[in-house]
């Protein structure tokens, strides 16, 4: 399947935001957090805010460190977010939204003030779930 981008740079506070999440959850691969914010962001309701990121960061991964084993299901939830919000499945349309996504689950994710260790991410999956 085709990427929504093949690069994937973070905004210097999305950088920030992941390096806090890093120390409190002792996950050290910007990769594996960032899934979790896409996910997190996924579980909203609402569209995220068409807010103009800046790519301002030395961070920056392909699409398929992103994703790991999971990048074809993650790219699939994102279409089908996409399809379900009205805004449909182009190449340009998925890469802005992911980039919205992705930088809205780090804000969640790093302004939870419960999220002190790894377990505490698992609830809040948990807690969205159910």
């Amino acid at each position: 399947m085709e990427p929504p981008s093949d690069r994937i740079r973070l905004s210097q506070t999305a950088k920030d935001q992941l390096s806090k999440l890093k120390r409190n959850t002792k996950i050290d691969q910007w990769n594996i957090l960032c899934r979790w914010a896409f996910c997190r962001s996924l579980a909203e309701p609402t569209i995220p805010s068409p807010v103009p990121i800046p790519a301002d960061s030395n961070v920056e991964m392909t699409w398929r460190v992103f994703g790991g084993e999971l990048s074809d299901i993650l790219l699939i939830a994102l279409k089908q977010r996409c399809h379900n919000d009205g805004l449909g499945t182009e190449r340009d349309t998925l890469a802005t939204q992911f980039r919205l996504h992705l930088h809205r689950g780090i804000g969640y994710l790093a302004g939870d003030l419960n999220i002190k260790k790894i377990e505490d991410l698992i609830e809040v999956a948990e807690t969205i779930k159910n």
